[in-house]
């Protein structure tokens, strides 16, 4: 028996080359703001007058809008076309990031990370969606993985060119000239496969409900999202306050997170196959990542190594595990609920990034960073509790 054809836009070099490079690219810029929180948080707490909990809140006023947005942007997703949608999202994070740049007070700010919740919302239903309709079922693993990195893409580029700009000319051309690339990858976009059908008003009464693989997963990703957005937003800040870093070897930090994390999501996602589905890939991951937590909470007394290790294994791991949970809802799902269930585990993901930063910044400041990091390490434990219960259910 011969293999079943590759859909139409899976062949030549814009499927092949051009496809996963935008997917990637909606994926950084979908994630972007909330980098450039972090490795720019010196300066915002500075410039702003604004207190850890305050930082915490600007996170949480991204993600709550993408938390809420999720439970109904998948239906719109598969409504309006994965194109649209994601030439909508590289629209709107330019925007969100030309107001972050010429934010005149704290709450200007907010709704720029507010505005940010938009494309974070897009993000995986509509990556997911040009997957499942035009990637070969035998590639979706690899392209998955790849487009998945382009979150930590995001996190390099935040803590590493951005950054420098950042120090050497001012914050705000950081985030103007991040705002202008969003908006060229929105001409980029139509390079993507053309919506079949004209966009239409969302309907769901047809399309059957979530199976219960999703609820699993949006509640392991609620846990492991709280812990990777406490990382994200605050291991810059702990660096220089706890770890005598400087704002370039802090921000040093998080493109090493994304370094580790694009390399972690692109392994581990090409690991998951028939005889290893990604459930008894995720149990490991989320251990290993309990381990990078217990790092960052022993790093001031074990010196600069320990910080170091700490975040490249919260990008190898924990990072790692929201791409393979990616692949697993991907698999779950029928092509007419692909993007609604992306969207719901999504949602999960997003409330754990809301809830989890400003919990961190008020442990931290009643207890210190080491009460902080030992939450973390909590959350990536639970998290491998839910997956394996999932998994002796199922």
């Amino acid at each position: 028996m011969t293999a079943p054809p590759a859909p139409p836009s899976d062949r030549g070099f814009r499927a092949r080359a051009a496809v996963p490079a935008v997917l990637t690219a909606a994926m950084a810029f979908s994630m972007l703001p909330l980098f450039l929180l972090g490795t720019l948080a010196p300066a915002l707490i500075t410039e702003f007058a604004i207190t850890r909990p305050m930082l915490g809140a600007l996170v949480t006023a991204g993600f709550g809008v993408a938390a809420a947005l999720s439970l109904v942007i998948g239906s719109v997703v598969d409504a309006v076309g994965a194109r649209r949608s994601a030439v909508a999202l590289f629209a709107v994070s330019g925007i969100a990031l030309a107001v972050f740049a010429t934010a005149s007070h704290y709450l200007v700010l907010v709704a720029a990370v507010a505005l940010a919740g938009v494309p974070q919302a897009l993000a995986n239903p509509s990556t997911n969606k040009v997957v499942a309709t035009a990637v070969a079922p035998a590639r979706r693993g690899g392209v998955i993985g790849v487009k998945q990195s382009g979150v930590q893409v995001g996190a390099f580029v935040a803590g590493l060119p951005l950054a420098w700009l950042a120090d050497g000319v001012d914050w705000r051309a950081a985030v103007g000239t991040a705002a202008g690339l969003a908006l060229l990858f929105a001409v980029a976009g139509l390079l993507l496969p053309a919506d079949p059908e004209p966009a239409r008003v969302p309907v769901s009464a047809d399309v059957p409900p979530a199976g219960p693989t999703v609820w699993w997963l949006l509640g392991f990703s609620v846990l492991l999202g709280s812990g990777i957005a406490a990382v994200n937003t605050y291991v810059a800040l702990f660096a220089t306050q706890d770890l005598g870093f400087g704002a370039r070897a802090a921000a040093a930090l998080v493109a090493g997170l994304g370094v580790t994390g694009v390399v972690g999501r692109i392994a581990w996602s090409r690991l998951v196959s028939a005889a290893r589905p990604p459930g008894a890939v995720l149990v490991p991951l989320c251990v290993a990542a309990v381990l990078a937590a217990l790092a960052l909470l022993l790093a001031p007394h074990g010196g600069a190594g320990l910080a170091w290790a700490g975040v490249l294994g919260v990008g190898a791991f924990a990072v790692a595990a929201n791409a393979v949970s990616m692949l697993a809802v991907v698999a779950a799902s029928t092509p007419r609920r692909t993007g609604r269930d992306s969207a719901l585990v999504s949602a999960g993901f997003f409330t754990g990034f809301a809830v989890g930063p400003p919990l961190f910044g008020l442990l931290v400041e009643v207890g210190g960073y080491g009460t902080g990091w030992a939450l973390v390490a909590l959350e990536f434990a639970a998290a491998a509790v839910v997956i394996a219960v999932w998994r002796a259910r199922t």
